[in-house]
């Protein structure tokens, strides 16, 4: 079912999003916005993964008011990382949040041939890091990594589903699943927590061990990697219709929705001891927010009211507790924390928070024509 919610606070919200990014894209331009530092987005090299989200955000927009310099902005960056496309060498898992938001996007709004086939080239690089003894996807380029999986790369996999469907071929999703299959198995625990990474033998494809990662431990439950499960099972069962993966997204949700406080961002892992310096990640509630519409989306209409007014509890949090649409800072949502292990960017404004915060703002207004 689409999602509707005639609520005045949400349509200010969208004009404000809007014309904060109208203000802050005369300076981040075509630019690789990461996080907020001082109040100013920084720039990273044309091959981080989180490159797609600030052009997502721009197209999110432009679909609505065709901002020309949106386009073009947007444009620019997608340009701008053919040279990591077209070097491979430090290409990775995460191609699908680079060129679903960028290419993928652009295509869907445009017809912009060019863009299909960069879109359909991260596709085929994705499909081409399938191992298929362990039947997951592997993750990063690291030495001793070569057997390595990890909960985020279910956000990558919609760039698979959607390379099937534009050349009517499904060997593309026929790995997409098999790797939804492998985290159903392997990373999902019965109680909808999940571990951030999973070790195989690269060779047998036998499982060795979890890790902490970017969460407490191996056995807590990553804030955001929990977001990824649950809007990662959400979009797979969209493409498929299988409903081990709806089971699966509603499953993680209820641990998420239990877990988060009423009055309060989620901490950084769930798991966590909280000690004073214990970070938020409101990312992981931005995420979690447009996954659980996605759910409510997709059960029936008894059923929805859960998914959807838990996902408009916490968009009205942050919206009134994190929000800042202040000129001296140019994020939207603050408090997010990209990796506090590595004590890396903590309680600051992330690119990535930022647009889905925007994107579940947009679905509550009743969008379905999104870019994963």
């Amino acid at each position: 079912m689409t999602t509707v919610v005639n609520e005045q606070w949400i349509e200010d919200v969208w004009g404000k999003i809007v014309a904060k990014v109208e203000r802050t894209s005369k300076r981040i331009g075509a630019t690789f916005p990461y996080a907020s530092v001082n109040g100013t987005y920084n720039n990273e090299t044309n091959d981080w993964w989180t490159n797609g989200f600030w052009p997502g955000l721009l197209w999110l927009i432009y679909k609505e008011n065709e901002n020309a310099d949106f386009r073009d902005i947007a444009a620019s960056v997608e340009e701008q990382m053919d040279e990591t496309l077209l070097g491979y060498e430090k290409l990775h898992h995460d191609v699908g949040f680079m060129w679903s938001l960028t290419s993928v996007a652009q295509y869907k709004l445009l017809g912009t041939e060019a863009s299909k086939i960069r879109g359909l080239m991260a596709a085929s690089h994705l499909a081409g890091r399938y191992n298929i003894k362990g039947q997951f996807i592997r993750a990063w380029n690291g030495e001793n990594q070569q057997g390595w999986a990890i909960i985020d790369c279910l956000l990558n996999l919609p760039l698979l589903y959607w390379a099937s469907e534009t050349t009517n071929d499904p060997r593309f999703r026929h790995i997409a699943e098999l790797h939804a299959d492998m985290v159903l198995r392997e990373f999902i625990r019965p109680d909808g927590s999940s571990h951030h990474i999973v070790c195989f033998d690269p060779e047998t494809g036998e499982r060795l061990e979890a890790r902490g990662g970017q969460g407490y431990s191996p056995d807590s439950a990553w804030a955001r990697g929990t977001s990824w499960a649950l809007y990662g099972m959400a979009l797979s069962y969209k493409y498929t219709g299988r409903a081990r993966y709806l089971d699966a997204a509603k499953r993680v949700a209820h641990f998420f929705m239990s877990n988060m406080p009423a009055d309060r961002a989620p901490y950084w892992d769930f798991r966590a001891p909280v000690e004073p310096e214990t970070a938020y990640d409101t990312s992981a509630a931005a995420c979690a927010a447009t996954g659980l519409l996605e759910i409510g989306r997709a059960v029936p209409e008894n059923e929805a009211h859960i998914y959807n007014e838990a996902a408009k509890r916490i968009l009205k949090l942050l919206t009134d507790e994190y929000v800042s649409w202040s000129e001296e800072e140019e994020g939207i949502l603050k408090m997010s924390t990209a990796n506090f292990p590595k004590r890396a960017f903590v309680n600051v404004p992330i690119i990535y928070g930022d647009y889905y915060y925007a994107e579940a703002i947009a679905k509550l207004r009743g969008r379905t024509d999104l870019f994963w």
